[in-house]
């Protein structure tokens, strides 16, 4: 009987037929899939599917990565480290040494409270897992630090906002045009930040959906990462005034694919509720390109704080907006 090392070596040497029938039995169904022609010398993609079959493709590790994380959301973050001075004896929690000296031993995590040595700061793994007690408020809080330390999926704000415009306020003339009074809105942003998910937003509290609307608006103008990253603004910008349009919607959709899971999961569910605000445009008299001219500043604010290209990408900014909109099914 042969022994088990020479089956192996023989099954290395001449693989069952099977497995690449399977083999190529796969590949060719993934190119019906995309909508490919298999060929030695050339692979041609039909264009009309190029763009829906790329970016239903690329997509799929994002939607395994939000579906894996349906219940706990442990989106990746970084540690916000400082500089800090101990009082006591005090030990790197990485790598169990001493923290030596009188002032600035070492630095602290701001969101988690996590103490290393600086120099072991540059090793330590990007699973920050925030601690309630040490985020003071809502507003003005960085997205995932937001969303780690509650627990969820998207910001609370977010998410209560737009489920209170939809129930009330999705045929009001003006939605996002239109402001609600300013104290009102500030009443709003105080709530958040004082209740968090137990803020009282109801149309007992605010009649007006203006002032709902406002309030999510200035949550994400308040955000010090915008929901469209610094990293990735001038990706979008670029992918913005490529002329043909099944290119620039992959361009596009290659841009969002930079952006951290917190802020994507956030703008893909902002965007499918804007679509359903357009889908009543002969109610409210907003369409895409309305949104985009609101949103667009809001979203997405340039890394350098330059007047001129603020206002010379303006109108770049709307575009995305309102391409977002206009494509959500397929962008996301």
């Amino acid at each position: 009987m042969p022994s088990q090392k020479l089956w192996q070596e023989s099954e290395q040497t001449h693989p069952p037929v099977v497995h690449r029938i399977k083999k190529d039995t796969k590949q060719e169904l993934l190119a019906v899939g995309l909508g490919m022609k298999m060929g030695r010398k050339h692979t041609m993609l039909w264009q009309p599917l190029k763009l829906f079959a790329y970016s239903q493709i690329t997509s799929l590790v994002r939607r395994a990565a939000l579906k894996q994380n349906e219940n706990n959301f442990n989106y990746e973050k970084a540690h916000n480290f400082k500089v800090h001075t101990f009082r006591g004896p005090h030990w790197c929690e990485y790598c169990a040494n001493f923290m030596w000296g009188l002032i600035a031993q070492g630095v602290r995590c701001s969101d988690c409270g996590l103490n290393v040595h600086k120099q072991c700061s540059k090793f330590v793994p990007n699973d920050c897992q925030p601690d309630l007690k040490r985020i003071k408020k809502v507003y003005s809080c960085d997205l995932t630090t937001l969303v780690k330390a509650h627990n969820t999926q998207r910001p609370m704000v977010v998410d209560m906002c737009i489920q209170e415009i939809e129930a009330r306020g999705l045929k009001s003339e003006g939605l996002y045009r239109v402001s609600g009074f300013t104290e009102h809105i500030e009443d709003v942003k105080m709530a958040f930040d004082r209740d968090g998910d137990k803020a009282d937003i109801s149309a007992t509290m605010y009649a007006d959906v203006n002032i709902i609307a406002g309030a999510l608006k200035l949550y994400f103008r308040d955000l010090p990462i915008p929901v469209i990253t610094y990293d990735s603004y001038h990706k979008f910008i670029e992918s913005s005034k490529i002329t043909n349009p099944d290119d620039r919607l992959e361009a596009i959709h290659e841009s969002l694919m930079l952006l951290p899971p917190a802020h994507y999961e956030t703008l893909r569910h902002l965007m499918t509720h804007l679509k359903k605000v357009i889908l009543l445009e002969k109610d409210n008299l907003m369409n895409a390109e309305n949104l985009g001219i609101v949103f667009g500043p809001t979203l997405m604010r340039p890394p350098e704080q330059n007047t001129l290209a603020t206002l010379n990408d303006m109108r770049y900014q709307r575009l995305i907006v309102q391409l977002l909109i206009e494509n959500e099914d397929v962008l996301f």
